[in-house]
């Protein structure tokens, strides 16, 4: 009936050796998975960069407007010039 204490069966070398680390491995990636979920889905969604670069949200091209500064003056002038023209031309 000796028995001493330095000795380990298999499954404790089993446990000791591959399921323990395996199970901290594990538990540290589906805690650090559930907390990036967790912001994913509070927080980062609603981000416009983040959107961006995950393309979550579709790029609104807005047409340039038509008229812009100089065109408008020229339209002014062009508009005046066929105004007198035709008051002339009568």
């Amino acid at each position: 009936m000796e028995s001493s204490p330095s000795t380990l069966s298999h499954w404790e070398y089993f446990l000791l050796l591959i399921l323990r680390p395996v199970l901290a491995i594990s538990f540290v990636l589906s805690f650090i998975s559930l907390g990036w979920f967790l912001a994913w889905k509070l927080v980062l969604v609603h981000v416009p960069l983040v959107q961006e670069i995950f393309g979550l949200r579709k790029k609104i091209h807005k047409p340039k407007p038509i008229t812009r500064r100089f065109s408008r003056y020229y339209n002014s002038i062009n508009a005046r010039n066929s105004a007198s023209g035709e008051t002339k031309a009568e």
